[in-house]
């Protein structure tokens, strides 16, 4: 049995459950096989004084075994907005004697990054310390986000330079890659996976009146509803959302997600007089995501960038199409008017048109759903298997 390390800074926990949880569901189902021994190495950054979010991440056991993953959570230093820059060092020096005494009495033969950023530079400065062979992927905004920060990308092309392999989320990320002068030849396509006995069609019938009253807000089965699945942040586009409701007669909107722009979009929903018809839901149970995205007529999310988002694929394969901006992979994923709509812009007049589109002429939910049909997470580890096999092979 190999043994992968993979250092992940986003990863669910029980301060945050839905934070990462693609990560650990790729890992997890990559120890479902029973060829690859999966640790995982969790970071937690905190800052000299602890307060209130930091405060449930400072509680978090320092070791836990969760769905056959071995799950390390070593702290290291963070200066909330302003540390970026050496994140990657910080990590590196907390992690690097957890990683030295895990492969003392298990051998790692491959070192593991889930981001190009923070988690790529240090996973290299880890993998040259210990002389084992580099997998670093690449999700999205850790290229086209922190691509565009002079510090970071040097980072990331140092990292790059190190890495025997690395991963993308879509071939759009591949290119964005190869742009920032990313080795092409060392990078591999890797979608994401899929629970696909938990993301399918559901029966309408009564499923708005069981999300009404587990969260607390009322969902009428005769108006449009739509769903926006994401952090709330500005880059994910929740505002143009916000803003198209007026153009959108009745409908509501549920948000799904936490983050630190939510106050903003409070505001905004006020000031539009749509405060009403916006549901807030915060982090949700594992299992409520697929009602609401089946419950849905459309998944909204007017992204600014994007590799690949696993709620566009969970939504199609829940059998309800997508409203999302033309950004990384979403053009491989939305390839007709079954799937959704592309927009060419996120002004809140173009969302609103593609959503009544797609309010006004509906496809078939199966028709939607059997366009996820080649996503799941058995899939997804059996590639994953084959990839880290070849990059333990070129060490």
């Amino acid at each position: 049995m190999k043994h992968i390390l993979s250092i992940s800074t986003l990863y669910p926990n029980a301060g945050n459950p839905r934070f990462g949880t693609f990560v650990a569901r790729s890992l997890e189902g990559l120890a479902a096989r029973g060829d690859w021994r999966v640790t995982c190495v969790n970071p937690i950054g905190l800052p000299p004084v602890i307060f209130g979010k930091y405060r449930a991440l400072a509680d978090l056991p320092a070791l836990a075994v969760e769905e056959r993953v071995t799950v390390h959570r070593p702290r290291f230093t963070l200066i909330p907005k302003v540390g970026a820059r050496r994140n990657a060092s910080a990590i590196a020096k907390a992690v690097l004697p957890v990683v030295k005494a895990i492969h003392a009495e298990t051998p790692i033969d491959v070192i593991d990054a889930q981001f190009f950023f923070p988690d790529g530079p240090a996973a290299a400065i880890i993998a040259e310390a210990m002389d084992l062979p580099l997998s670093i992927k690449a999700r999205g905004s850790d290229i086209t986000y922190w691509g565009g920060h002079d510090f970071a990308l040097d980072q990331i092309q140092d990292a790059a330079s190190k890495a025997t392999g690395l991963l993308a989320v879509s071939e759009a990320l591949k290119r964005e890659m190869a742009s920032l002068g990313l080795p092409d030849e060392k990078i591999t396509v890797h979608y994401t996976g899929l629970d696909r006995n938990r993301f399918r069609p559901l029966d309408h019938m009564q499923l708005r009146s069981q999300i009404g009253a587990e969260l607390g807000f009322d969902l009428p089965d005769n108006v449009p509803m739509l769903a926006c699945v994401g952090a709330l942040v500005q880059r994910k586009g929740q505002d143009r959302a916000i803003a198209a409701l007026p153009h959108i007669p009745g409908a509501r909107l549920v948000l799904v997600g936490k983050g630190e722009d939510e106050a903003d979009f409070h505001e905004i929903a006020n000031n539009l007089g749509v405060a009403d018809r916006v549901h807030f839901t915060g982090s949700i149970d594992h299992d409520m995501l697929p009602l609401i995205l089946s419950a849905a007529d459309v998944m909204v999310l007017p992204t600014e960038n994007e590799g690949l988002a696993n709620a566009w694929v969970e939504a199609l394969a829940c059998g309800t199409p997508v409203v999302t901006t033309d950004v990384g992979g979403a053009g491989e994923l939305i390839t007709s008017e079954v799937a959704g709509r592309l927009l060419t812009s996120r002004t809140p007049e173009e969302v609103a048109n593609a959503v009544n589109s797609l309010l006004n002429a509906p496809p078939d939910p199966q028709a939607v759903a059997a366009l996820a049909e080649r996503f799941s997470w058995e899939s997804h580890a059996e590639k994953l298997a084959d990839y880290l096999a070849g990059v333990a092979g070129r060490a």
